[in-house]
């Protein structure tokens, strides 16, 4: 009966009393001895616990957002970040740059064919489409950048610079011969001449004209010594009239165009002539550097005709001032015309002379 006692007694001992791991748990821990215990694995199915996976989870989570947000912050494609290749921005300029080859193949068939025709074909083609459509022109700003060496990015600038470039190659072959086929406003300005009345125009007297068309160089030296100065160039809408083509200006600016306009209906191209500053730098570069030049016969010493015809006022006698011809095509019309210019007739007459010398009478048979 005792030993039953006892034994009840110490299983009764044994189920009230907590178990030492739990003691251990509930144990008070001293402040600043606090440690994280690692979990180990599952008793039954050796997998860490679901606190764990989670926290795993979410560390996951925070290091592929960190790595989102320093890879691409604004949160585009990684596609839309590449640089387009070179060919691939050629492709996009190609159409502009195929334009310019048209109209340029146009220009200088014209030009080689001394077709008037042709000619009047190509100024209505550069009115319409380097002005109108285009409304880029060489410009004094080009000029200040040339000389400044700030020119556009070549990669995103291709069908200007093949524009500027052969410019310049035309300027250094034949002269000024941009500003007689391809500038817009000198094409709008020609088109007038031959729409305008003769009895308009006012002849200008060679000792103004000689000290007229020199106000464009110094309208040239001006405006760039300005521009390299402040580098200011938004004063290039006061020295050249191109802007017109964008059909935006002040009230003020179309008032001098209309002016300038007027005027030309009575001096031609005066514009070109006497206030161009580009036309001026153009000038400068061809007069040394021609390659092909104008031919010029011993008869022109003394013949005046062709001096009468130039409507740019580019020849002084038996002299070609290269500075201001712009390949307009009169006087080489003339040169070919064996109807007009004295050097044919007097060949011919020559011809004819020798001919009639040369002749034998015919004696009939028999005598």
């Amino acid at each position: 009966m005792r030993l039953a006692l006892r034994v009840w007694l110490l299983l009764a001992l044994v189920a009230i009393a907590p178990p030492a791991a739990a003691q251990e748990a509930s144990a008070p821990v001293p402040p600043g001895q606090e440690s994280v215990a690692e979990p180990g694995p599952d008793s039954l199915t050796g997998d860490a616990p679901a606190d764990e996976a989670l926290a795993d989870d979410a560390d996951a989570a925070d290091d592929a957002d960190a790595l989102a947000d320093d890879a691409d912050p604004w949160g585009f494609d990684d596609e839309e970040e590449l640089e387009p290749t070179l060919a691939d921005l050629a492709r996009q300029q190609l159409p502009d740059m195929l334009l310019f080859t048209a109209f340029t193949t146009l220009a200088m068939v014209s030009f080689f064919r001394k077709s008037e025709r042709l000619k009047v074909v190509t100024l209505v083609a550069a009115v319409l489409y380097m002005g109108i459509y285009k409304s880029q022109l060489i410009s004094i700003v080009n000029v200040y950048s040339f000389l400044s060496l700030n020119l556009p990015v070549f990669q995103h600038s291709m069908a200007w610079y093949l524009f500027a470039g052969f410019t310049l190659a035309s300027t250094i072959l034949w002269g000024r011969l941009y500003c007689g086929r391809f500038c817009a406003f000198g094409a709008l300005t020609q088109l007038m001449d031959r729409i305008v009345p003769a009895r308009f125009r006012v002849d200008v007297p060679k000792s103004v004209e000689r000290h007229a068309s020199r106000v464009k160089f110094g309208l040239l030296a001006v405006t760039l010594a300005y521009f390299f100065a402040t580098d200011d160039i938004s004063i290039y809408r006061y020295v050249e009239p191109f802007w017109m083509f964008t059909f935006q200006a002040s009230t003020m600016l179309w008032v001098a165009l209309g002016a300038l306009l007027v005027a030309t209906v009575f001096v031609r191209n005066v514009y070109c002539r006497f206030l161009c500053p580009v036309g001026a730098f153009l000038g400068l570069v061809s007069a040394p550097l021609t390659v092909f030049r104008i031919k010029r016969w011993s008869e022109c010493n003394t013949c005046r005709i062709c001096q009468k015809t130039c409507e740019w006022g580019a020849i002084q006698g038996p002299k070609i001032i290269r500075t201001e011809c712009v390949r307009c095509d009169d006087c080489e019309v003339l040169y070919n015309n064996t109807q007009k210019c004295p050097h044919w007739l007097i060949i011919q007459r020559k011809a004819d002379v020798m001919a009639r010398r040369s002749a034998v009478p015919v004696v009939p048979i028999g005598r």
